[in-house]
């Protein structure tokens, strides 16, 4: 467009409303009116967005310049941010299905960073005077105006749009969702959340040939005083959009695994294909509390142990988790927390 200038850059994973299950890296890039979703091929398999394209590969087969599908969001139709939990990603809203878009950052700063801009951006919009607030009668005025809905916390820019944060009720819903997989001795206090994180459960698969194949599993990883979390996640159908007529078809949270820290034998770090991944290795054998001696060994380099952090089962009686978690911050983090609560769990309780 005339006056257009490029702002900032950001890559990310992606989710369309229409097309839930189906999550694809982009290039997203943000100007001073609008922002464009470059993708990668795999959005090909977007039957339902594949009208929406503003870019696509094969109407420009003779040109120098490659470049894959394209979306564009056109900041005067933006209406609305939702910001995840933990800024671990944000949602885009439009006016219609077609422009509600996801962005899976699985990285705090990175989600901070791109929302800064875009409030820089939208400051330099034309404002749009406010209407002239009509004449209110009794009823309008202290009615019962709830809709039913969440009330998250809203800030409401001066370009109009809304950037939606959580509330209160949505960390209160997830942690009742774990709380009710605690053990009987667990006090409930101990299910206060430490830490919340989008991750990819790291799956081997053997190959026709001899080289197998890794699937990476989009999870949100919990972590409370006692336990860990794995779990499903629905990041683009909530909050519900001002359009929908019913509910969506999935829970926003769905268990799918959990493990008691003081099970955790041990933690190794580096991974072939993902050095940032972590493989979590839990007793498997129910019974009382087996308390290893903690030494420098129980949070080891992988080095020289990868005959055990290939599979999911491991040795007998073992359980392994394989994690690839993206966000260096939160690797760190995870690591600096999760053995914390081991060490008061199995060496100072």
């Amino acid at each position: 467009m005339e006056n257009e200038e490029l702002k900032h850059i950001l890559w990310t994973s992606v989710l369309f409303y229409r097309s839930p299950d189906v999550e694809t890296t982009a290039c997203v890039l943000l100007s001073t009116k609008a922002i464009y979703f470059i993708l990668d091929d795999t959005a090909s398999s977007l039957t339902n967005q594949s009208m929406m394209w503003t870019w696509h590969p094969s109407e420009h087969k003779d040109t120098d310049f490659l470049i894959s599908f394209c979306f564009t969001l056109k900041l005067k139709d933006l209406q609305s941010i939702n910001v995840g939990l933990f800024d671990q990603y944000f949602r885009v809203v439009g006016p219609s299905a077609d422009h509600i878009i996801s962005c899976l950052t699985r990285d705090g700063y990175g989600t901070h960073r791109f929302l800064q801009q875009l409030m820089m951006v939208l400051s330099l919009l034309e404002k749009v005077p406010s209407p002239e607030p009509s004449e209110l009668d009794f009823y309008s005025q202290f009615g019962n105006k709830s809709t039913g809905k969440m009330e998250n916390y809203e800030l409401v820019h001066s370009s109009k749009v809304k950037f939606v944060y959580p509330s209160e009720e949505e960390i209160g819903d997830l942690t009742f969702i774990v709380a009710e997989r605690k053990t009987p001795q667990a006090p409930s206090h101990s299910f206060n959340i430490l830490l919340y994180v989008l991750v990819f459960q790291v799956h081997v698969v053997p190959g026709q040939t001899t080289q197998n194949q890794t699937v990476l599993q989009p999870k949100t990883l919990i972590l409370t005083s006692t336990d860990v979390f794995l779990l499903d996640e629905d990041h683009i159908s909530y909050p519900l959009p001002e359009f929908a007529k019913e509910p969506p078809q999935r829970d926003k949270y769905r268990l799918t695994d959990a493990r008691r820290i003081r099970d955790l034998d041990r933690v190794l770090m580096g991974y072939q294909t993902y050095p940032q991944a972590l493989t979590l290795v839990f007793d498997d054998v129910p019974g009382p509390d087996l308390l290893c001696h903690l030494t420098m060994d129980h949070f080891a380099e992988s080095e020289g142990k990868g005959d055990r952090t290939q599979g999911l089962g491991g040795a007998e009686g073992e359980v392994q988790w394989c994690i690839f978690v993206p966000g260096a911050d939160s690797r760190e983090r995870l690591i600096s927390l999760l053995a914390r609560q081991w060490e008061t769990l199995c060496v100072l309780s």
